[in-house]
């Protein structure tokens, strides 16, 4: 006999992994850019040793799926098409964030979206507050932090290595920075793959396959796999704005920005708090960049990334208003 509920359970649990996919290959320049620029790996190892690194870091912990499955709204408003059309909004955006080579945020767009259908089915109430204030507080925080960890850790460096010339110190960094990069990508294993990790243990829970709130291991495997893959698909658009275009950076700077941002973002995970790692790392190489001089830092693009900043969880919100108003008489039948 034939389910809805089940189709749409398929429905949700293809798109959170199409999701995850998407960040995989939007998010890829958070992990590789500043090495790729630097040219301490190339493009071709950069992006493998990210993916594998990606799904690592993913199977490490669920404080983050926790967060994003519980936090947004009340288990009586979850539903499947709920849950479809806040995943539909969040990639909708993603995809002209990346058309575009704008480094937006993943996890402002998956939050945007959960708002956006939730408003959509039951009104502005059925959000949980007290929630979204905790993730969207470290969601602002986190790339203040990057921000002066990473003017302060360049001084550091500096006033370490001030008696070294610029081509040998850069030659030792080379180095360093494929360690640093590693970590990097590690991190964004876990705190990016979570978000759909949260999304589809919500949907489980809707469908009643899970009573509470945990997430499965067959799930922490697909969403990580799903975010290899699309690490492993690459991310050139948003690499260059990230690591051409914002600020030039040598490989002491590029070890600088991956270190800072990956502490930040493991130490957001270890809270369970939802970071966004394109805000962390590129508030880090704004930090970096001003360390140098104010000048170093190309204006026009850091603009445009603010205004994708800001725009992300309106736009991801409205896509998903939409998307569940055209969707729920479709596929409520």
């Amino acid at each position: 006999m034939h389910d809805p509920a089940l189709l749409m359970l398929c429905l949700v649990i293809l798109a959170a992994l199409l999701f995850d996919y998407i960040n995989g290959f939007h998010d890829t320049a958070n992990a590789i850019a500043t090495c790729v620029s630097t040219r301490a790996l190339s493009v071709k190892a950069a992006i493998v040793m990210a993916a594998i690194l990606n799904f690592t870091g993913a199977m490490i912990s669920t404080k983050v799926a926790s967060t994003i499955g519980k936090g947004i709204v009340d288990k009586d408003n979850i539903t499947q098409m709920v849950v479809l059309a806040g995943i539909s909004g969040a990639i909708i955006w993603d995809l002209i964030t990346w058309h575009y080579g704008l480094p937006s945020s993943s996890s402002h767009a998956i939050i945007g979206g959960i708002m956006g259908a939730v408003f959509a089915h039951a009104g502005i109430g059925a959000l949980k507050w007290g929630g979204l204030k905790l993730i969207i507080l470290a969601l602002l925080i986190s790339p203040i932090m990057g921000t002066v960890f990473g003017f302060a850790f360049m001084l550091l460096l500096y006033r370490i290595f001030r008696n070294c010339s610029p081509s040998g110190l850069n030659k030792k960094f080379r180095m360093l920075q494929v360690l640093s990069a590693a970590f990097m990508a590690f991190s964004h294993g876990t705190a990016d793959a979570q978000k759909s990790m949260g999304v589809i243990t919500m949907a489980l829970l809707s469908y009643g396959c899970i009573s509470t709130f945990a997430v499965p291991w067959e799930v922490m495997i697909a969403c990580a796999t799903a975010m290899a893959f699309g690490t492993a698909a690459g991310g050139w658009r948003i690499m260059k704005t990230v690591g051409r275009d914002f600020v030039k950076l040598q490989p002491v700077h590029g070890f600088c920005v991956e270190t800072v941002s990956a502490g930040v973002i493991l130490g957001a995970s270890a809270f369970g708090m939802p970071t966004s790692t394109t805000h962390v790392i590129t508030s880090a190489i704004l930090g970096v960049g001003l360390s140098k001089r104010i000048t170093a830092v190309n204006w026009k693009v850091a603009q445009r990334i603010v205004v994708a900043w800001v725009l992300t969880i309106p736009a991801s919100a409205l896509m998903a208003y939409l998307t569940y108003q055209v969707l729920n008489p479709l596929l409520a039948k």
